[in-house]
């Protein structure tokens, strides 16, 4: 349960904030209505996301194996099902989504699908645990810039993680609208 009331007076801008996250994902995004209680850091918030999705060095699956692997091992509920949701969107394997959390015993992962998820649990344990052989196994397959942006979205996922996870934000069900229906 949120630590922080989701529900806000209807005004014009919450009515046109609920409105466009409706449209662009489904559903209104509880981490909005939290960050809403303060315009300024929802404000920020808005701006660096829509900046972040302008990346594009690095490859869509690397980079969502990278944020669902911090994702779970922080344990926020919410930004796997959303981080679900968005890497479907985005024609990553369900596959490779599900297999995650238990991403040791799979064998649908690519050598280098691997190291990407150890450096993104290395990077979001306290302290972190990154190595220069990590660093050097990444940079024989990934370049400079695609390393900068891997380390640049694993941290980002860690302050969303940790935020939404403090905050009490669960599951919104935003997977269940990503799995085969029967018709």
């Amino acid at each position: 349960m949120a630590r922080i009331p989701l529900d806000h007076p209807r005004t014009l801008k919450v009515r046109f904030m609920e409105a466009y996250s409706k449209r662009k994902y489904g559903g209104v995004l509880d981490p909005g209505l939290v960050a809403y209680h303060n315009p300024k850091v929802l404000s920020t918030m808005i701006r660096h996301e829509s900046s972040v999705a302008k990346w594009d060095a690095l490859d869509p699956t690397l980079k969502a194996l990278a944020t669902m692997a911090s994702a779970s091992e922080i344990g926020c509920s919410w930004c796997m099902d959303f981080g679900f949701w968005e890497a479907n969107n985005q024609g990553v394997d369900q596959a490779k989504l599900r297999a995650v959390p238990n991403r040791q015993a799979s064998d649908v992962y690519t050598p280098l699908e691997r190291r990407v998820m150890e450096y993104s649990v290395a990077m979001t344990q306290t302290p972190p645990t990154v190595t220069d052989e990590m660093v050097d196994a990444l940079r024989s397959d990934l370049s400079d810039p695609e390393l900068v942006e891997l380390t640049a979205i694993i941290a980002l996922e860690n302050q969303r993680s940790r935020t939404n996870a403090a905050m009490g934000l669960t599951s919104q069900g935003f997977k269940d609208q990503c799995e085969l229906r029967p018709m």
